[in-house]
């Protein structure tokens, strides 16, 4: 049987064409028009994954992402329709797993739902190695936690893997798109705002000073790495 697929959308030509192309590529699909609605069929179907539009009525989709993370823990997928929507999603990062913007193609939307629901299959417990050790930083997949010094930092799920991506091999230089494509899937490759921008937050979080990282460091031409910090 295929994932179970929950999508909040509130136009209705949308839910039945999309739900349609879905279940055509093997998922098992269920569908809401409001947040309210899809968090009641969450509780009782547990999708494997939510495809979440933000401009819903009542409560919206990002006040709904956390409601989804808190209760599920289940992977979500924004649908965007406009460009302030997306500033608002990218400027909050807020934890969503993917974005992709309306309208937008069915079948780059199915690759999407393919690799989150990979990075998520791994990052299962029953599949995650033991803790990684670089410096002062402590990295457990198995609970998703990050230490700086003893010290905890809340990291989104992306800053999370792409973290968990570079520890697994201190001090070698990761190109960029190997990153894009290891951390978000292959379909990234070649946009590398996007790494760009994750990598920003990223240090915010674990550098003392992010205008000079000493912990992810900028091959120039090539890519990153992490240095281990005593």
């Amino acid at each position: 049987m295929g994932a179970r697929i929950l999508l909040v959308d509130d136009d209705t030509l949308l839910r039945r064409s999309l739900a349609f192309s879905l279940e055509r590529a093997g998922f098992r699909v269920h569908t809401a028009a409001s947040a309210e609605e899809a968090l009641a069929i969450a509780a009782r179907e547990r999708p494997d994954l939510v495809l979440l539009d933000i401009g819903l009525p009542g409560m919206d989709g990002l006040q709904a992402l956390q409601r989804f993370r808190e209760a599920f823990g289940v992977p979500v997928i924004f649908l965007t329709a406009r460009r302030r929507e997306l500033d608002q999603v990218l400027g909050l990062e807020l934890g969503a797993d993917d974005y992709i913007t309306k309208p937008f193609d069915t079948d780059v939307l199915i690759a999407r739902i393919r690799a989150v629901l990979r990075r998520a299959s791994a990052a299962s417990p029953s599949r995650v190695a033991a803790p990684l050790v670089v410096g002062d930083l402590t990295i457990d997949p198995a609970g998703r936690t990050v230490t700086v010094a003893g010290r905890p930092v809340a990291l989104t799920p992306r800053e999370f893997d792409l973290l968990y991506t570079l520890a697994t091999a201190p001090n070698r230089v990761f190109t960029t798109n190997e990153l894009l494509t290891q951390v978000w899937g292959a379909e990234y490759a070649g946009q590398p705002e996007t790494l760009y921008v994750h990598i920003r937050w990223l240090r915010e979080k674990i550098e003392e000073d992010p205008d000079h990282p000493r912990r992810i460091v900028t091959v120039r031409g090539v890519g990153y790495k992490l240095v281990p910090a005593a």
